[in-house]
């Protein structure tokens, strides 16, 4: 065993040193995670994820039939507005038997999912077999209208009023 040296004034003492002990540190053992309990965690996380895609899925109907319904209000929108804006009339017409939409002045056609149904109800003049049309003048009224669209028991129905041409969304319950 070494020797200390000790300092007391000016002279020196010596002290033996005692022998170190080595014994096992039993305080901080468990300071980490088991990878039974990292496993159990990770399972527990994608379980949550897992249920939480379903539930995101379950509601792609309900979307699909929100964004058609929105579309064709956004384009008879647009049909209203270029009436005011040329000055003549503009219209929006339904092809029923094939689930699309036009824009007069454009050639574009836009598709419907075909498993929305969708229904118009609008002047008898502007009814042509297959195809019903919402027409907008150039003072802003239109011919008027509903259009109802609706996939399984979610509906939306778009009211055009024919005197303002004032479109509305709403949100309804399809009739079984």
């Amino acid at each position: 065993m070494g020797i200390i040296p000790k300092v007391q004034g000016s002279k020196f003492k010596l002290k033996r040193a005692a022998p170190l002990a080595l014994e096992p540190c039993t305080l901080h053992l468990n300071k980490g995670f088991t990878l039974l309990e990292l496993i159990v965690v990770l399972f527990i996380v994608v379980l949550g994820f897992s249920v939480v895609g379903i539930n995101l899925s379950s509601g792609n109907d309900a979307t699909e039939l929100k964004v058609a319904a929105r579309d064709i209000v956004s384009a008879l929108r647009f049909a209203r507005g270029q009436a005011l804006i040329s000055h003549q009339e503009t219209s929006v017409t339904l092809d029923l038997a094939e689930n699309t939409y036009t824009v007069s002045g454009r050639d574009k056609v836009y598709s419907i999912p075909k498993a929305i149904d969708v229904t118009v109800v609008t002047a008898q003049n502007e009814l042509t077999e297959g195809s019903a049309s919402i027409r907008f003048f150039a003072d802003g009224s239109s011919t008027g209208g509903r259009i109802t669209v609706e996939l399984g028991k979610a509906a939306w129905q778009i009211d055009i009023n024919w005197l303002t041409g004032q479109i509305e969304l709403d949100d309804t319950e399809a009739s079984e």
